[in-house]
């Protein structure tokens, strides 16, 4: 294996507006223990990758000078950046440009889940090694689930059957690759979805950990701070 193919990568897609999170910042800039979320999804990606790695950061075009602001403000080594676009796909396929074709295994993730498992990172880097086209992080779900029909009414289903899915999920940078050159699909909800859609079913699912909240409200910053064992400004 040549050390280009060795080296690992690893997108951190923090574009998004935040708007359901209600906060005049996007959640990934709120101060999580007196700095912003994302300076903590990054050092926690580094201390979990613990090999050759490279990060890619993407974000809005309009936030890219209040990051270096931030950056220098807080002494913080930003990772390369990279401009986002509409959606989450567009960012990540913007990202996919920079990374070289090959087996390396590229890791997607969200800017806003701040507690990165290194744990969660082993368990996905010794799945993709058995041959899989890609691995993904699960949780059990834990309330109750009813399904919606078309008249309005609702049946309940069998929670054993599924699964909450987490970040970060990993694939080789070829697959990875080929699958966002389809065309964008609504259906396109995650990483996983893209790759399914262009023909790579066999996707591994590991344990992931209750730790890797993804914060989209207010209560769960104050949740991840708590997990933390740190302050933080609401």
């Amino acid at each position: 294996m040549s050390e280009q193919e060795e080296k690992i990568y690893c997108i951190i897609v923090a574009a998004g507006s935040g708007r359901r999170f209600g906060s005049q910042l996007p959640k990934q800039f709120c101060d999580l223990g007196g700095r912003p979320v994302l300076m903590t999804t990054i050092e926690r990606m580094h201390q979990a990758l613990n090999e050759p790695s490279e990060i890619f950061l993407v974000l809005s075009d309009g936030f890219v000078d209040y990051w270096s602001e931030l950056c220098t403000r807080y002494g913080f080594d930003s990772p390369r950046i990279v401009i986002g676009g509409d959606t989450r796909w567009q960012s990540v396929r913007n990202a996919l440009d920079l990374i070289p074709p090959g087996k390396s295994p590229v890791f997607v993730h969200d800017g806003a889940r701040p507690l990165v498992d290194a744990g969660v990172v082993s368990r996905l880097l010794e799945a993709l090694s058995g041959g899989v086209h890609g691995a993904l992080p699960v949780m059990p779900v834990a309330d109750s689930l009813r399904q919606w029909l078309a008249d309005g009414s609702s049946i309940a289903v069998d929670r054993s059957a599924y699964c909450a899915v987490q970040t970060p999920q990993l694939f080789t940078a070829d697959i990875l690759k080929q699958a966002y050159e389809m065309p964008y699909s609504p259906l396109m909800t995650d990483d996983a979805s893209v790759v399914e859609m262009c023909g790579y079913g066999d996707i591994a699912l590991v344990d992931g950990s209750e730790y890797t909240l993804k914060i989209t409200r207010k209560i769960d910053l104050d949740t991840v701070a708590c997990m933390l064992g740190c302050d933080h400004k609401s």
